[in-house]
């Protein structure tokens, strides 16, 4: 029904980070992942230290379980913890990132800035999500219901990711239950 698929993150392998820094699960590359335009993955950070570089990549980022983090540029700063929406920033300008306690888990959207461009924010429950984009996804940590155009897409277990290639416009909404979402909508939408 509406052309979702499902992901589970729970088999998904983990990768090294290009730097060795920690580990990521590739839940989404697209269209393939030898030669993406847009990834979506889950990572896990044990320890402070340096992001990678990545030139030509939009970047965001959103802690999804942990006691959050800090990022550092040459002149910026970012606190983020579980309750505090996504990061922009440009994969060419890495931060530092600096850990506020234990290990964290965080939401990771990328995006190759010449074929494209991408978004992530924060799902509030019940507020409908509409975008021209046909690529557009749903990760959450907790269990909950998206609808689709007034319709109960799918049932969505903790730490999955609902996407579809044919969203555009289609009104998508989420009902939890309990009045708050650990959930993030992103979409990827290409360059004419």
């Amino acid at each position: 029904m509406h052309g979702l698929t499902l992901v589970d993150l729970a088999p998904i392998p983990p990768q090294p980070w290009r730097n060795r820094a920690g580990i990521a699960r590739e839940m989404l590359a697209w269209p393939s992942s030898s030669d993406w335009q847009v990834r979506i993955s889950v990572a896990d950070i044990g320890a402070d230290g340096p992001f990678s570089s990545l030139p030509g990549i939009d970047r965001w980022f959103a802690v999804v379980e942990g006691d959050g983090v800090v990022l550092r540029w040459e002149n910026a700063r970012r606190v983020l913890g579980i309750d505090t929406g996504p990061c922009h920033f440009d994969g060419g300008a890495p931060p530092a990132c600096s850990l506020q306690g234990g290990a964290t888990r965080d939401l990771n959207l990328m995006a190759r800035r010449d074929t494209g461009r991408a978004t992530m924010r924060r799902v509030e429950e019940g507020a409908e999500w509409i975008s021209s984009a046909p690529l557009r996804a749903l990760f959450t940590t907790e269990a909950l219901t998206l609808q689709i155009d007034d319709a109960d897409a799918v049932r969505m277990p903790p730490w999955h990711l609902a996407y579809s290639t044919h969203a555009s416009r289609q009104r998508w909404r989420v009902v939890s239950g309990n009045g708050t979402c650990r959930a993030w909508w992103m979409d990827y939408l290409q360059n004419p």
